[in-house]
């Protein structure tokens, strides 16, 4: 059986590993078929395809769209992307656009709590200024010991209801999917177990994906319990979703789950690559 992960991080965006070292991680834990998709940014995919490259890995270009649905941020992954598609370079780069600015604004609310300087502080942790994320304040703030890791500053400030708490409007879920199609890609809703929806709201989010031409949705990824693994196996099945899998890993010592170390998927769905290998 093949191990594939499609769904990861480097220090493009909000991982700490460059993308080269992801591809070595993802080579020395077992993965057969590999993607790199780092939120809102296609920076990192001539990197991660030449190291893919070198260690024999099968590379799969992807990325994961952040976008606004009914009030609700959600994360769409385009896989087998033409990067160098213009509609997705620019809608991309509008994304990006509202990321420093929201990062200002949690700076000014981080300040209010009694944490100065908290942007300065992020920018260290970021290798593209562009896509300073909440992720950097996190290390941030635990560098600095007020919490004694990420996930902490995650749940006592960076979380809706919390001080440093700023939400943001992204793309819309139709920009998204239109972006990610109009460069050849495979559209994929990732880790639907995380999002706070109701279950009327989630058969609305399931039903306008689909009617938008949604593919696929992540059934095994990190951010999924194991009684999730099941719960999504049955969406994909009654929606006629493909099925993905990743690990969603950041980095060493931040992720709930290694690169390549996911169960398999459930029996009964099909496989997003199940017409790649």
């Amino acid at each position: 059986m093949l191990n594939v992960d499609l769904h990861c991080h480097s220090s493009v965006s909000d991982g700490v590993m460059a993308p080269s070292e992801v591809a070595a991680r993802a080579k020395a834990n077992g993965v057969d078929v590999w993607a790199l998709t780092d939120h809102d940014e296609v920076g990192g995919i001539a990197e991660a395809r030449a190291a893919a490259r070198t260690l024999d890995l099968d590379y799969v270009a992807g990325v994961e769209i952040s976008a606004t649905w009914a009030g609700h941020t959600l994360h769409i992954v385009g896989l087998h992307i033409d990067e160098t598609n213009e509609a997705l370079i620019q809608g991309l780069a509008t994304t990006r656009t509202g990321r420093t600015r929201r990062a200002r604004e949690i700076a000014l609310e981080l300040e209010k709590a009694g944490i100065p300087d908290a942007y300065e502080g992020a920018l260290k942790f970021v290798g593209n200024p562009d896509l300073i994320s909440r992720m950097h304040f996190a290390r941030y703030i635990s560098e600095l010991g007020i919490c004694a890791s990420p996930a902490e500053v995650f749940s006592r400030f960076l979380t809706s209801g919390k001080p440093g708490f700023v939400p943001h409007r992204w793309a819309s879920l139709t920009d998204a999917l239109k972006w990610i199609h109009d460069a050849g890609g495979i559209s994929v809703m990732a880790h639907p177990g995380r999002y706070k929806l109701s279950d009327i709201e989630f058969g609305a989010l399931f039903d306008e994906f689909k009617q938008l031409g949604g593919m696929a949705i992540e059934v095994t990824t990190g951010s999924h319990s194991v009684d999730q693994y099941a719960q999504y196996a049955e969406i994909a099945r009654q929606y006629e979703f493909l099925a993905s899998r990743g690990s969603d890993f950041h980095g060493p010592g931040e992720s709930r789950v290694d690169l390549g170390n996911l169960p398999p998927l459930p029996s009964g769905v099909k496989p997003v690559w199940h017409n790649w290998v």
